[in-house]
């Protein structure tokens, strides 16, 4: 059976922010022990949206963009970068890798009240089950108690809230937004305005700043992972997604990328994995097939723009 070009690029981008952003809580915890938070951050985003733009001039697209645009981008590079992930980087100086994983695994929950709340859309039962396992394998794995009891993790968790609830405002925001038509163009702006809030905020805190050439090379490794594929990669097929399946599918990733994560945090941090640890990704496993399931609404649906 033959598939079609628009859902290649689902299966790929879906594949992207699924298993590459779950591989960023790793990356960014081996960058984040020798390199402050904000400064690691504006690089990496930076570096991306530098190279994006290279991209997008090689491939002919237009870059242009009106002044309404801008200040979308801005915005959403605000919600979903600056904040939504330079905070959290900033958390996880305190918080384990496979946590902070699973406190993203809020995220469904956070997007379909908000579409409630906001937007008046109807909650399918389904949808609910699926939040409900997604929720109780999380309250599994964080009630484990040699998990919770370390210096700085009710701070960590209280920021990583605060971000979870910035990335599914930008979510809702961007679905909507207008946009550049270019989802790789679009994303270019997002990343550079987010360096540049990032830079400004780094200063703010008087973080030190290190040259490249003086890192430890896991930093430097993990760095050039955070930008090629944690960013290019993942967040060009992010808001790929966006335009084309609802939010709340789009944040089943969260449900996938403590998996992930976990994984990768138990075999290079020798963080702690257990049978509970199991049983929680098989019930997170589940609520992602019962939110992805649901029926889908004419009022549902995203409005799909040209690539």
């Amino acid at each position: 059976m033959k598939i079609s070009r628009s859902t290649a690029l689902l299966i790929l981008a879906f594949f992207c922010v699924y298993v590459f952003w779950g591989s960023t809580f790793l990356w960014n915890k081996m960058a984040v022990t020798e390199l402050p938070p904000f400064f690691l951050a504006s690089i990496r985003f930076l570096s991306a949206g530098t190279i994006i733009f290279a991209m997008a001039r090689l491939l002919r697209l237009s870059l242009a963009i009106t002044t309404k645009q801008l200040l979308n981008c801005v915005l959403a590079g605000f919600l979903f970068l600056a904040y939504g992930n330079g905070v959290f980087v900033w958390a996880l100086k305190w918080v384990d890798t496979g946590f902070a994983s699973l406190l993203a695994s809020l995220q469904p929950l956070i997007i379909l009240i908000m579409m409630r709340l906001i937007q008046r859309k109807k909650l399918q039962w389904k949808s609910m089950i699926g939040v409900v396992l997604g929720f109780v394998g999380m309250y599994l794995l964080v009630s484990q108690n040699d998990i919770i009891a370390k210096e700085g993790m009710v701070l960590g968790i209280t920021m990583i809230l605060s971000c979870l609830i910035a990335w599914c405002s930008g979510s809702l925001f961007v679905a909507k937004a207008d946009l550049p038509k270019n989802f790789f163009v679009a994303t270019a702006y997002q990343m550079l305005a987010a360096g540049a809030i990032l830079v400004i905020a780094s200063l703010a805190f008087n973080e030190p700043w290190k040259s490249p050439l003086y890192w430890q090379s896991d930093t430097q490794i993990a760095l050039i992972c955070l930008i090629l594929f944690g960013s290019i990669a993942a967040f060009t097929s992010f808001n790929y997604l966006l335009k084309h399946v609802s939010p709340e599918k789009v944040a089943t990733s969260s449900l996938i990328n403590p998996l992930i994560a976990i994984l990768l945090g138990w075999y290079f941090l020798e963080e702690e994995l257990s049978i509970q640890t199991g049983l929680a990704a098989l019930l997170m496993l589940t609520g992602v097939y019962f939110i992805n399931s649901r029926k889908r609404y004419p009022e549902d649906r995203v409005v799909k723009k040209p690539i």
